[in-house]
């Protein structure tokens, strides 16, 4: 599994809800993350050469069985550096890394939804990307300040058992979706 955290701070809550979720991944999975730093702002002109950042972050996603992204929300939606990178790797059309990707989401927010709006805005792209995104548990860390501590570390028990299920839910989906692609190659 790829975890993607879309916020660039780095004691932000989403970072360390991806730090983890790492902890919590099923000991049979592993979860690696991807930084986004130092990926440019995303530009047609460039999209056919595109920086060796890019050209590392489309490998890894096409390397991983499954993806995670760890999303803030930023003025009701998914924050510019997320969806800079995601556009990023869906380029040029017909060469996108995130086909047939499945991708679980799950954020922190210091308000009361818990990014509930950037999740779900983030589950419209998925549909023109063609991810297969998982469904439930939702993962909304609201009031994330009482949920970590000042290392950052997560204390909230249910939050982590959510966590879990998501990422079991995950690891399941993609075998299944492993083994129909199997099938299907067999049978052709």
């Amino acid at each position: 599994i790829l975890g993607i955290a879309g916020s660039l701070r780095r004691k932000s809550y989403n970072r360390a809800a991806l730090r983890a979720a790492q902890q919590l991944v099923p000991q049979d999975a592993v979860l690696d993350s991807f930084e986004l730093d130092g990926i440019p702002v995303f530009s047609e002109d460039d999209e056919r050469q595109p920086p060796a950042k890019v050209v590392e972050f489309k490998k890894r996603i096409r390397e991983a069985d499954a993806i995670l992204f760890v999303t803030p929300e930023y003025n009701y939606s998914i924050p510019g550096v997320l969806k800079n990178a995601i556009d990023w790797a869906s380029r040029p059309y017909g060469d996108s890394a995130w086909t047939d990707k499945p991708a679980a989401i799950m954020g922190a927010s210091v308000g009361t939804l818990g990014t509930a709006r950037a999740q779900y805005h983030l589950r419209q792209v998925f549909v023109f990307l063609n991810v297969h995104a998982i469904n439930q548990p939702e993962v909304m860390i609201a009031n994330a300040a009482q949920n970590f501590d000042a290392e950052g570390n997560l204390t909230n028990e249910s939050t982590k058992n959510l966590i879990r299920q998501l990422l079991t839910n995950l690891v399941t989906r993609t075998r299944g979706l492993e083994q129909e692609k199997s099938a299907k190659a067999v049978s052709s």
